[in-house]
């Protein structure tokens, strides 16, 4: 279903990025979209989806409120649309 499918994406990108994590570094935004893009290219995520929380810049609204700065990083979205 399209809500799962949009779970999944807000799912791995927190999972991606969180720094809560005893057993993980948290991944900076570049790395978090480049890991999600072969994801869609392997069919794990929903290319279109996808495409919507890249253009829509949800992935940027979450990280101004719950990323630490030092995981903000410049992202060419360009290259993943």
């Amino acid at each position: 279903s399209i809500p799962a499918r949009v779970m999944a994406i807000a799912d791995v990108f927190e999972a991606l990025t969180a720094a809560d994590r005893p057993y993980k570094k948290p991944k900076t935004l570049s790395e978090s979209i480049r890991i999600m893009s072969f994801m869609v290219k392997d069919q794990h995520l929903d290319a279109e989806l996808f495409k919507l929380f890249l253009e829509a810049g949800v992935y940027n609204e979450y990280a101004e409120t719950y990323l630490l700065d030092s995981q903000i990083d410049d992202i060419q979205i360009s290259d993943y649309l």
